[in-house]
């Protein structure tokens, strides 16, 4: 699979927006801008926020009164990823030179990405986003380049990136624009598998170029004394390389379609995603027992490999730990209809099963009062032929359980009774969708928790589970997943959303 990171946020993690590239600057080897361009801007999305004060996220150019042009994955930090929808909270700053004063600002009303990440061919060399707004601009709009930029081309480029690698320190973050003048490059000069229909640009050591947070800001040539816009930025070029920008030009039917109203896409249909907990690399789920009161502190479940710090050791659990964890709970459209945090942690294990407990700020009885997504605990464990549904934060997957395994290795780790699943078009989970509830055909119960996939083939490694039977033969399949039994939980619990060991009845260790 071709691995290339995005110069703004990763891909299927909702809360990033920065990724590890080197070098992770601004408008590398550019200057301050002495004067604004009307039509830059700077996109600020309320959700999800920016790391930085200023609430900067992405640059975008103005088009026509009511549209600006970015990168589709600035635009695909929407809940579910969708490909044209409706967001919340975003807005765009035109015509200025800072990120917190001057120019105009607008509200983002609508956005039509040209691509997504599940597209066959992803989501390279097609890195482009049309974003509606609320009410028209008076800056001067800037049209887009009449033919692609041959290598040698001179260009300038413009934004608001990050001028140092540090997120935590807000010097790094620049609210005055910069730009640097620099020239095409040959695609070769891009060594982060550059493909038709990118630009590559910058200076060849990449001592000039654009950095994480320029995405969606533009390469400007010169056509009859006006700038035009021949491309927007899409990710890095490669270690100490220039940087790669989807060319615009090849795509100015699309971009023309939408701004005159002849091709306009249909808005995407929207999966309910309510009660999921994004944890960044997890997935969680809020949960009560038949015996929890509305004044008990909620639980949120994930699995035991996904704590933070060190995870419990093979044959061992954590039991009543301190915690700060952030826990937005979704609404129907993956919007946070109540962030609350996880102030401990109850228990984890990764041993007989993969589960962990948090329990959070919020009683039950808040979570109810603001309209939040509250599943029930199972006591019942899953069978082969159960029909299940795993909760992700941007879809629903239709799953069965094929099999529940007696005993389930991987790296060191032992689970018993572990929940495989038909293999299926529309169960596929992957990376990232650890945790994720999996729920009975009521939708409201939770019967278990998705925790691996076989990735490789390998045999009971990490990131490679294997099975093995009664007689120690083992099973290895490349892309088999698998979920954890939670219904012996809730015998666990007593008042107080607290956690009791020696209860009777209680099977956990």
């Amino acid at each position: 699979m071709r691995k290339r990171s995005l110069l703004f946020g990763a891909a299927l993690v909702l809360a990033p927006f920065l990724t590890a590239v080197s070098p992770a600057q601004a408008i590398v080897g550019g200057h301050a801008s002495p004067r604004a361009y009307s039509f830059m801007g700077s996109f600020q999305p309320a959700y999800p926020a920016p790391p930085r004060p200023d609430g900067h996220g992405c640059g975008v150019e103005v088009l026509a009164p009511q549209w600006v042009l970015t990168a589709s994955h600035c635009a695909g930090k929407n809940p579910t990823i969708a490909k044209a929808g409706v967001p919340r909270g975003w807005k765009v700053r035109v015509g200025s030179l800072g990120t917190t004063s001057g120019g105009e600002v607008a509200e983002v009303d609508h956005y039509y990405r040209l691509s997504n990440y599940q597209d066959e061919g992803g989501i390279w060399g097609r890195d482009l986003a049309l974003m509606h707004l609320r009410t028209p601009v008076k800056a001067a709009p800037v049209r887009i380049a009449s033919a692609t930029p041959r290598p040698g081309t001179p260009v300038r480029i413009v934004g608001w990136g990050m001028t140092c690698d540090d997120v935590d320190n807000p010097r790094c973050f620049p609210t005055k624009l910069r730009e640097a003048d620099t020239v095409v490059q040959p695609l070769s000069a891009c060594p982060s598998a550059a493909q038709t229909g990118e630009l590559c640009v910058g200076s060849r050591d990449g001592s000039v170029a654009a950095g994480n947070m320029d995405s969606g800001g533009p390469v400007l040539v010169r056509e009859g004394g006006r700038w035009a816009v021949a491309g927007v930025v899409s990710g890095p070029g490669g270690d100490r390389a220039p940087t790669l920008y989807t060319d615009a030009t090849r795509h100015a039917d699309w971009i023309k379609g939408i701004i005159s109203g002849a091709a306009v896409p249909p808005d995407d249909k929207i999966p309910n995603v309510e009660g999921a907990v994004n944890l960044g690399d997890c997935v969680g789920s809020v949960v009560r027992t038949a015996a929890s009161r509305p004044s008990d502190p909620a639980l949120l479940l994930t699995n035991g490999h996904c704590v933070e710090g060190a995870r419990p050791a093979p044959g061992t659990s954590l039991v009543d730990r301190p915690a700060d964890r952030v826990a937005p709970i979704a609404d129907r459209q993956g919007y946070p209809k109540v962030t609350a945090r996880a102030n401990r942690l109850v228990y984890a294990t990764m041993t007989g099963t993969d589960v962990a407990l948090y329990r959070l700020n919020r009683t039950y009885a808040q979570l109810a009062a603001k309209g939040a997504k509250v599943f029930r605990l199972t006591s019942t464990p899953v069978r082969a032929g159960d029909r299940l549904r795993l909760a992700y934060t941007t879809r629903r997957m239709s799953c069965t359980a094929e099999a529940v395994v007696g005993q389930l290795r991987e790296g060191g780790y032992r689970q018993d009774d572990a929940i495989r699943y038909a293999t299926a078009k529309d169960c596929a989970p992957g990376h990232g969708m650890s945790g994720s509830a999996l729920l009975a055909p009521d939708g409201t119960t939770v019967v278990g928790v998705h925790n691996t996939h076989n990735e490789a083939g390998g045999r009971c490694t990490d990131d490679n589970p294997c099975e093995v039977g009664p007689h120690g033969e083992v099973t290895s399949v490349q892309g088999r997943s698998y979920g954890q039994q939670v219904d012996r939980i809730a015998a666990c619990l007593t008042t107080g959303s607290r956690l009791d060991l020696a209860r009777r009845g209680c099977t956990l260790k």
